[in-house]
């Protein structure tokens, strides 16, 4: 099986698979999340777009609201 790096960790992953499919499967929606891929912040609306690879690597940051 093929692993990405997601936060540091590695995570096996079913190739064809894009930030949003890969996002969804880890039980985050995708507008309640910032993403890095590949060192490149990317935008909530390439997350459907945007096909993984074996090797790359996520960085995932939840957006919390509060004051």
């Amino acid at each position: 099986m093929n692993v990405i790096t997601a936060n540091g960790r590695q995570v096996p992953v079913t190739f064809p698979c894009t930030i949003e499919e890969f996002l969804r499967a880890q039980n985050l929606p995708p507008r309640s999340v910032v993403v890095e891929h590949n060192f490149e912040a990317v935008a909530p609306s390439e997350f459907s777009r945007r096909q993984l690879a074996p090797g790359d690597n996520l960085e995932i940051v939840k957006i919390v609201a509060g004051g």
